[in-house]
């Protein structure tokens, strides 16, 4: 049976007849946050952090991989986070919110068909675009690149906009372009059969467009049609085009030096690149240690690690192994006790999304191993997409935007720091 969606086999696997789950505790790391839109809280990274591991679901689904949160007692005293929502989004109507994207001071928002942008220092909306039509069902990625908005949208269609100086955004074209079609469409060897008695041209999405990325001059999107093709950014013309996964595909990322990860319903993810001299993307390696749907991808900085979230309830870590140029896993981080829907890497933290409603912050330890900085609660439903910024990195402050099914986009400011002194440790832990 062929699933597209983490909503089915979340529910599937929270109630996996393969094993009696019991509860889960709902919090791994002390916090104080609330559901209301103006919260504030202070979390240190200690013992409690990966004290009731044992009980976890995920360390159930997946017991054969160690779990990496258990930070050593040097990195304990050195690091503290403290978090406060300063304000929640609530786009009217009031729809789920499907993706979320942030472009120098624009935050935009996607709910539905819609597209609201707003501006990141008075959170007023400065447009709203694509309202208009709703045939083209929601939208699913956002992204950017020379100068023009891209989204991936239900009906198989990237659509491509142009920002006016007065803040309003314009249809620039669609793709696949009418030039494209209009040039490929002659050849009969131009047509891919996409179910039975039913063709397009294999420039063609043929199913919801669910993710895109970007990376010197190329678009890469992905697809329900368990497709990824490439895009030129310079003219708009689809390059390529690769049978990626036997399943849909859920998450799209790409790191420096071009490598490109996809993360699938069929479990799997798989790493394509250029081989030495070679024109076109070739599969590289196929990554296998997810029990369930993969649904969010996530690279480090350098693009030495790579993070991986599914409906399992883990987030794997994959690091390059020093002997080969593909990626191990090298342990699973635990806590969420509900399907992980979206990750995102900002400098040395990884922030995860799931539908257990609540928001993780990681990060990264001396001895390799990860620390859960802090929880950010608040939402009623699902948290679907995240983005997030570093605002300032002498002050270690980041600016983490969550989007919910519930409708609403939480704006969170989550400041890191090292206390100096015992008084300050001993604040910290209060």
């Amino acid at each position: 049976m062929r699933v597209r969606s983490w909503l089915a086999i979340s529910t599937t696997t929270a109630n996996d007849s393969t094993a009696p789950f019991p509860k889960s505790q709902k919090h791994l790391v002390p916090d104080t946050s609330s559901s209301s839109d103006i919260t504030g809280s202070y979390t240190s990274i200690s013992d409690s952090s990966y004290s009731s591991l044992q009980s976890n679901l995920s360390l159930q689904t997946l017991p054969s991989i160690p779990s990496l949160q258990k930070i050593s007692p040097e990195d304990t005293a050195n690091f503290s986070a403290s978090h406060v929502c300063i304000t929640s989004l609530k786009p009217r109507p009031k729809l789920p919110i499907g993706c979320i994207a942030v472009h120098q001071n624009l935050l935009y928002a996607a709910s539905a068909h819609e597209i609201n942008v707003y501006d990141r220092t008075t959170w007023t909306v400065l447009d709203t675009f694509n309202n208009d039509d709703s045939s083209s069902g929601s939208v699913k990625s956002i992204t950017f690149c020379n100068g023009k908005i891209f989204t991936a949208h239900q009906d198989c269609k990237i659509r491509v906009w142009q920002l006016t100086p007065s803040k309003r955004h314009n249809l620039k074209t669609t793709l696949p372009t009418v030039n494209d079609r209009l040039r490929r469409c002659i050849l009969p060897k131009n047509y891919v059969n996409v179910r039975r008695h039913r063709k397009k041209l294999w420039i063609e999405h043929a199913d919801a467009v669910t993710g895109l990325t970007v990376n010197n001059g190329l678009i890469f999107s992905v697809s329900w049609d368990k497709s990824l093709k490439i895009w030129q950014a310079s003219d708009l013309r689809c390059s390529e085009s690769v049978k990626a996964h036997e399943d849909a595909i859920n998450a799209v990322a790409v790191s420096a030096d071009g490598a490109v990860y996809t993360g699938s319903a069929d479990k799997r993810i798989r790493v394509w690149a250029k081989a030495f001299n070679e024109k076109r993307y070739g599969l590289m390696a196929t990554l296998e240690k997810h029990k369930s749907a993969v649904n969010a991808l996530a690279l480090s900085d350098d693009g030495s690690v790579l993070f991986s979230g599914a409906c399992d309830r883990s987030i794997l870590v994959w690091e390059k192994e020093d002997s080969a140029n593909h990626m191990v896993v090298t342990g699973a981080l635990r806590g969420h006790n509900k399907a992980i829907l979206c990750l995102i890497n900002v400098s040395d933290l990884l922030m995860s999304g799931s539908a257990d409603q609540t928001v993780r912050i990681w990060q990264r330890g001396n001895d390799g191993r990860y620390g859960c900085l802090a929880i950010l609660e608040g939402h009623m439903k699902p948290v679907k997409t995240l983005a997030a910024v570093r605002e300032d990195d002498q002050n270690g402050t980041v600016s983490v935007f969550s989007g919910s099914l519930d409708g609403e986009i939480k704006v969170w400011q989550v400041s890191m720091s090292k206390p100096s002194s015992p008084l300050d440790l001993q604040k910290w832990k209060l």
